[in-house]
């Protein structure tokens, strides 16, 4: 579980940006790089309705993640796992952890859109 690694949860807070690779139906990975949060022992990504990885999810859940190392190749966090979309999730502007993380960032570039679509995902394997 991702709550028995507190290093790779201070990096996780400490991560303005990750790498999120998904499969699409033709079988090639697509990298896209994501803001996100931790919930617990999922990480939550919010999207724009039209990207095209949740069309990927739709078709194939499961997923990688990852951390940018240091210059030396060290501190590299790899997550993997199966990712759910979740129309439960409050908006990005309707989540406090969220909007403590990017606030600053959504307001000075304007990339909130009102509707997004949510996901979520776990590891049996952290």
């Amino acid at each position: 579980m991702l709550t028995d690694h507190p290093s790779v949860i201070i990096r996780l807070d400490g991560e303005l940006l990750g790498w999120l690779t998904t499969v699409n139906d033709a079988g090639r990975p697509q990298a896209s790089p994501i803001w996100f949060v931790i919930d617990g022992d999922d990480l939550l990504v919010h999207n724009r309705v039209d990207a095209r990885r949740l069309t990927n999810l739709e078709s194939n859940p499961k997923i990688a993640f990852n951390l940018r190392g240091d210059p030396r190749g060290n501190s590299i966090v790899t997550l993997e796992g199966t990712a759910s979309i979740d129309p439960d999730v409050p908006t990005p502007l309707g989540s406090t952890d969220y909007m403590t993380k990017y606030g600053d960032e959504i307001v000075s570039v304007g990339r909130m859109r009102s509707t997004t679509r949510n996901f979520r995902w776990r590891s049996g394997s952290w």
